[in-house]
């Protein structure tokens, strides 16, 4: 199956699997190992694991089947990641500055963008052979669990900024 194929497959299974870790949190009663992998308030952080935790669950299947034999599996990944979560933060920022208040029609579709902007990224990345050389590809799967380990932190331990500050409570994070 060709790389088409896989980045069309999983970018279909982050709009599913984040549709639905949009509301897991709330359907597991508030448990707090759910709260690790769902968006777990309305903050715009909690909001990008809707894009992270599909896209690096189906990032563990495509290395399984064709990713091992790419030296820059892990660089084209990460910096796809990157560009799906800033994707979607910049677009909602962008269009809540214009419009002063958010709307849940464009809120999706920014989630939608970024998802489609990170696939289009590395898709773009292992066509073009980007990051073959260097440290980045060595560094690059260490980072990503570092971005992980990040999402669960700032679940319970987020910084006191307006990213982490859920809308509808004015709180940051999930109770301790």
């Amino acid at each position: 199956m060709s790389l088409k194929f896989w980045h069309m497959t999983g970018m279909f299974f982050t709009f599913i699997l984040g549709v639905l870790l949009h509301f897991t949190y709330h359907w597991s009663g508030g448990r707090r190992c759910v709260a690790l992998f769902s968006a777990a308030n309305e903050s715009v952080w909690e909001h990008q694991k809707l894009i992270a935790m599909p896209y690096l669950l189906f990032s563990a299947v495509e290395y399984a089947v064709y990713g091992k034999d790419l030296p820059n599996f892990f660089a084209v990944k990460l910096t796809a990641l990157l560009i799906g979560i800033l994707t979607t933060i910049g677009l909602f920022y962008s269009y809540t500055s214009v419009l002063k208040q958010n709307y849940l029609p464009l809120d999706i579709g920014t989630f939608f963008a970024g998802a489609m902007a990170a696939y289009s990224a590395s898709l773009y990345g292992f066509r073009h052979g980007f990051y073959l050389n260097g440290i980045y590809p060595a560094l690059a799967g260490p980072l990503l669990l570092v971005i992980l380990l990040l999402f669960f932190l700032f679940t319970f331990y987020p910084p006191k900024i307006p990213l982490f500050r859920d809308a509808a409570t004015g709180k940051y994070g999930v109770s301790r």
